[in-house]
């Protein structure tokens, strides 16, 4: 099949402007945390632009025109997205596409995600995804453009061509992004004059001139001390992936923000789909010319511009690091900004430096390098849908594990909270032939007392597996089985070391459980259950207690107890698939969210982990 053209930016000018009578529609695009440029709405990008005609130099309110862009100002003058609720600061670009391209005639593909939300497409792709069905066809490949993704016009879905899942996707007509003709009047040119008029008292506007003042201060205070020379050399031990505050490109030529100062979330940024790898940034273009403003260059000479703007920290320049708003950081986002606003209106040098990513995963491995784990057979293990056996009479169970008490103590049934020596709490509410309320009982391990009835009825609404838990020391009597939905576990060993385990291999756990109807062992029996994250890969070391912990989490997986299904304590979504008390190391290469390595503790505590389910290395070997 022939393969549409990409979307790719139209030739400009050296201003960054389509040339002289060509008209161009216009889309402005935000820089997000996966490199990504995303683009506004076409009611933003006009916003956008009226504000960008009547004054280059000022800033753009973008709550005024869309309610979940509240918090947002974009400063014309840097070429920067602000947060104001946490002084994060991100790059925008200014880009232009031919007026018959999907842009021009307001034509929107999105993809349906996981809550059901429709989510647009990066503008080049979407421009790809228009090109192929003008043309009438039937799929296609965003392999080109960095996405393992193909596209299918037929059924209006598009699939993950590594996990075969597929997603819906839509076609929407709305405004038509806006058009410019030839270059924008000389008056509007970068570098700007003096605004002759009166400066605007809202919120918003003293916010981001107030952020203006403070970058006027840190360049007095450069002129002052030093003359123009090249950057220094990078100072020993400077926190790496630093970013310095660099002179603007109205006073001295470069970009006043040259990266984006922290890894908060933008405005309405959508989750990614699944296995979605970050596109690297355009190819580096050529240096900025003084006073020269990045609105005025192509894509690919902004990009350039960032990247050439990095700098190492002077030494005596504090470090200000800061981390997304989801996770903890040593310093808040909104209180970084401001502690940057105030050292730079004092005359004083600060730098914004980008918080460390957690690496979930390992380099990427070949079918030929991935091997067996020594001394554990096989590489799969599935669990299929439970076939509900005959009903163990809950009775027979209890007793199996009991020991009659003539003279019970004088204490509390740890069940119903009654006294051993009267009748259970469960009296006229269960009736079981032959278990008289007043009837206590010894678990035989454990030694602790309980009514017969009251562990007759803690039975019967639970799992109803042929074992016992005991409620007090949780003591597992008989073989306890959980409630995980049907699914497969993957495991080998791959090439590359853990953290802390620099002398061994690794061996990686997939676990992939698909979305279903919850049985009858489920909170909601015919109801359809979520599986978020899947497949999940977890880690372990290739060593002795490593391939122990291997063994009992096969044993666990067989006797459904990694999984259940409930409430996500992080998202809160309910009926869905989520972890069942045996924690798992699902970070490869770091340990900033406590879910990866180096951990001295963590195979000692999953293994007591293991215990607590009755899951033990003698259990292993039977």
């Amino acid at each position: 099949m022939s393969r549409p053209g990409q979307g790719v930016m139209v030739p400009v000018t050296g201003l960054g402007f389509p040339p002289q009578n060509v008209a161009r529609v216009v889309v402005w695009e935000w820089l997000n945390e996966h490199s990504r440029w995303r683009p506004y709405t076409a009611t933003v990008c006009h916003h956008i632009e009226s504000v960008l005609k009547e004054d280059a130099r000022g800033s753009v309110v973008l709550g005024q025109v869309d309610a979940q862009l509240v918090p947002y100002i974009i400063d014309l003058q840097s070429m920067h997205q602000f947060r104001q609720d946490t002084g994060t600061m991100r790059p925008v670009r200014r880009n232009f596409y031919d007026p018959s391209s999907a842009p021009g005639k307001g034509i929107v593909w999105e993809w349906e995600n996981d809550g059901g939300a429709w989510t647009a497409y990066d503008m080049d792709i979407c421009i790809t995804i228009q090109n192929a069905y003008e043309k009438q066809h039937p799929w296609l490949d965003l392999s080109s453009l960095g996405f393992c993704y193909l596209i299918y016009f037929n059924s209006m879905s598009q699939m993950n061509r590594q996990t075969r899942r597929r997603r819906r996707l839509r076609r929407r007509l709305d405004l038509a992004y806006p058009l410019t003709v030839g270059s924008i009047p000389k008056s509007q040119s970068w570098p700007v004059g003096a605004s002759s008029g009166q400066p605007c008292s809202c919120q918003q506007c003293v916010l981001v001139n107030s952020t203006r003042a403070a970058s006027n201060a840190i360049l007095a205070s450069q002129r002052r001390k030093a003359p123009p020379a090249p950057p220094p050399p990078p100072p020993p031990g400077g926190p790496p992936g630093a970013l310095a505050v660099r002179p603007s490109a109205t006073f001295a030529g470069a970009a006043l923000w040259a990266a984006p100062a922290a890894t908060t979330a933008g405005p309405a940024e959508p989750a990614p789909p699944p296995a979605l790898p970050p596109r690297s940034p355009s190819a580096p273009g050529g240096a900025p010319t003084p006073g020269q403003n990045n609105l005025n260059r192509p894509g690919p000479q902004r990009t350039a511009a960032s990247v050439g703007a990095r700098a190492s920290i002077p030494p005596g320049v504090p470090a200000l690091p800061v981390k997304n708003l989801n996770g903890t950081g040593p310093v808040h986002p909104a209180l970084a900004g401001m502690t940057g606003i105030l050292l730079c209106a004092a005359g004083l040098p600060v730098c914004l430096t980008r918080a460390p990513k957690p690496i979930l995963h390992p380099p990427p491995v070949s079918k030929s390098d991935v091997k067996p784990v020594p001394g554990v057979p096989g590489v799969c293990r599935k669990t299929k849908k439970k076939h509900l056996k005959k009903s163990k009479n809950p009775e027979d169970v209890v007793r199996r594990y009991m020991q009659k008490v003539k003279n019970p103590p004088d204490e509390d049934c740890t069940i119903c909270m009654e006294r051993l020596v009267t009748a259970s709490g469960y009296e006229g509410v269960l009736r079981h032939k032959g278990v008289r309320p007043e009837l206590v009982g010894r678990l035989g391990r454990c030694g602790h007392m309980y009514h017969l009835l009251c562990l007759v009825a803690m039975y019967s609404n639970g799992n109803k597996d042929g074992s016992l838990q005991c409620p007090t020391c949780k003591a597992i009597y008989g073989e306890k089985t959980g409630t995980q939905p049907p699914g497969k576990m993957e495991f080998h060993l791959i090439p590359h070391s853990l953290p802390g385990f620099s002398d061994t291999q690794t061996i990686r756990i997939v676990y992939d459980i698909p979305t279903g109807i919850q049985g009858p062992e489920h909170p909601n029996p015919g109801k359809k259950f979520t599986a978020r994250g899947f497949p999940r890969h977890c880690y372990l070391p290739n060593n002795e207690k490593g391939r122990k912990v291997l063994r009992l989490l096969i044993t666990a997986w067989e006797r459904r107890l990694i999984f259940t299904i409930g409430t996500s304590n992080t998202t809160g979504e309910s009926d869905t698939v989520v972890w069942n008390e045996i924690h798992h190391k699902t970070e490869f290469g770091s340990n900033l969210t406590g879910h990866g390595y180096p951990d001295a503790s963590y195979l000692d505590n999953v293994l007591a982990e293991l215990t607590a389910q009755g899951v033990s290395e003698a259990v292993a070997k039977a």
